[in-house]
């Protein structure tokens, strides 16, 4: 006698003999008993699920001489010429094989003929998604009013490929893939009545490497046994299926772990020698790493492990691995999964991963002697500037830059309105101004002025910095509009306080004035203070090392001097000036 597949003489007969599927199977098994089954139905999802055969126990149930009933009793002569393949009225159709629109019509012209021996004509069209457009458009107007005596069961895989006219005809039933445990309880039955013994482990590796389908579960379980005799181990079911063990994972995790990439990649290479698909190898990891994580975050949770087996002796690794490395890990091997798809360097990419896994989680330090020390004045004033925003944030003292408008509009605006004085600010300037920061601000002012925009460098044409203290400096502007433009200005604002930053290393606030507004408040300071006759009374030496205002009251002698003195003081320097009535 011809040997049979294990698929094949293990293909269920009755609901009941199906894995998985329960909601499928209760629902068709109720339409039985109460008959209520309609004209056409839709079996779609992944291969070896049970479409087919759920189609055969349904068309023997539902012509079934004791029938219909939920289950066939598969003893009749019309149940065993349906199971043989020999009953004319049970027709199973293979649409990837006769695709065009004439094997439709020959099935479209008999179907108004009764059956001949049974109750229904069934019609079982597999991959039905393989038919041709025109073919599918000869089916649709019998799909939607088929004779009473003919039921369609449309199979596929694909069912995003069928036309919505086909799938909105028919009742549809969507298979799901088939549990790892559903998958090792048939296994367990097979080798049982072939007289087999196997390993737990082994069972559970054909069942992680059946991705969900019975019938490559079985086909691998046949190759197994005929590989190993009456006695399957679980090495000879990793050597069968391409898969690897749990050990070869513990040694790979544990060199990730310590860092080490010379032991990871030996392991690497050897599984590779021993003829491992990468592609494999990359979902294998996936799905370790997968373990792990549910070990180390919900570890009551044995059932779900895939593919760990044993989760006492994997237990401690899981803890010293922090949830969010296990997380990276899985992200670059999913990556890494992707590239290969597209490229026939697949070992490369895998080397790659692994290498990225290990180096991933390092922290190194970085000595404070290797630092530029440039960088490092950069980082400290970035960090003062920082420090200043958050509070002039906290303070109220930044506000919101308004809108963006029209630059027509927006000069008409400002041109109907004065600018806003800031007495406050500028009195706060003065009194802590002293001569060396308004100096500072003021050398580099022409190389800040070349540093900024055009349009930005154009409208502080006419202003002079008059005072400065530590932290901030009054601008006077010339002419009012242009100091109202620059307040307004929050590109502006911010382009000359980074100028400002660069070319200084320090973060100054600027206050804009008007020139008749400064000169209001510098004269109302200098007689509220009283600093003018306090100048005039005490050693002008010692009023400038104790009093930091005297800078500012500098300025405004110098302001209030002889213009050509004042211009010649500023290009050759008060040293080489000597003043004669």
């Amino acid at each position: 006698m011809i040997y049979q597949a294990l698929y094949r003489a293990y293909r269920p007969q009755a609901f009941g003999e199906m894995s998985g599927q329960q909601a499928i199977k209760q629902t068709l098994q109720n339409t039985l008993l109460h008959q209520k089954t309609t004209h056409a139905y839709l079996f779609s999802g992944p291969r070896g699920t049970g479409k087919t055969s759920a189609a055969k126990i349904f068309a023997k149930a539902l012509n079934c001489e004791n029938g219909p009933a939920a289950e066939p009793c598969n003893k009749c002569e019309t149940c065993k010429s349906i199971t043989e393949g020999s009953n004319t009225d049970v027709t199973e159709f293979d649409a990837a094989s006769n695709s065009r629109v004439e094997e439709i019509r020959d099935i479209i012209e008999r179907v108004h003929v009764a059956p001949s021996n049974a109750r229904f004509k069934v019609y079982i069209i597999d991959e039905v998604h393989m038919l041709s457009n025109s073919a599918f458009n000869a089916l649709l107007k019998t799909l939607e009013e088929p004779p009473a005596h003919v039921v369609f069961i449309l199979a596929t895989t694909e069912p995003h490929k069928l036309p919505l006219t086909i799938i909105s005809r028919c009742q549809r039933f969507d298979f799901k893939p088939i549990t790892a445990p559903e998958i090792i309880e048939r296994m367990e039955k097979v080798i049982g009545d072939i007289g087999v013994t196997a390993e737990t482990g082994a069972l559970r590796a054909i069942a992680q490497a059946a991705t969900g389908g019975m019938r490559d579960a079985l086909s691998m379980l046949d190759q197994a046994v005929s590989f190993s005799g009456d006695e399957l181990t679980t090495s000879d079911a990793l050597l069968v299926t391409g898969a690897i063990g749990e050990e070869i994972f513990y040694q790979l995790a544990q060199s990730i772990q310590a860092k080490d990439a010379g032991s990871a990649l030996s392991l690497l290479h050897e599984l590779i020698a021993e003829g491992k698909d990468v592609g494999r190898l990359a979902e294998d990891m996936i799905t370790f790493f997968r373990d792990m994580l549910l070990l180390g975050t919900a570890p009551e949770l044995t059932d779900l492990l895939e593919l760990i087996s044993d989760g006492d002796k994997f237990q401690e690794l899981a803890q010293e691995f922090h949830s969010d490395e296990l997380y990276r890990y899985i992200d670059i091997l999913s990556k890494t999964q992707q590239e290969m798809r597209f490229s026939n360097h697949g070992k490369v990419y895998i080397e790659s991963a692994l290498l990225k896994m290990i180096h991933s989680g390092e922290q190194r330090q970085v000595s404070t002697s290797a630092v530029d020390p440039e960088m490092a004045q950069k980082l400290a004033v970035l960090e003062q500037t920082v420090r200043q925003l958050q509070q002039q944030l906290a303070t109220g003292a930044v506000q919101q830059a308004a809108e963006p408008q029209a630059p027509a509009k927006r000069a008409a605006s400002t041109a109907s309105r004065s600018a806003k004085v800031p007495t406050g600010k500028i009195v706060e300037v003065l009194k802590a101004a002293t001569k060396s920061d308004i100096q500072v601000i003021r050398e580099q002012w022409a190389g800040m002025m070349q540093s900024m925009q055009r349009s930005h460098a154009a409208l502080l044409e006419e202003t002079e910095p008059v005072a400065a203290s530590e932290k901030a400096f009054v601008l006077k502007f010339k002419y009012e509009i242009h100091c109202l433009m620059a307040s307004e200005n929050a590109t502006l604002q911010a382009g000359l306080s980074d100028a400002l930053l660069r070319l200084t290393g320090k973060g100054y606030e600027v206050v804009y004035v008007a020139e008749e507004s400064w000169l209001e408040v510098r004269a109302d300071f200098i007689r509220k203070s009283g600093l003018a006759s306090q100048k005039s009374k005490e050693n002008p030496q010692q009023f400038e090392e104790e009093q930091p205002t005297s800078a500012f009251m500098e300025e405004a002698s110098i302001e209030d001097a002889d213009p050509l003195v004042t211009e010649a003081e500023k290009m050759f320097g008060k040293d080489f000036i000597t003043i004669e009535e």
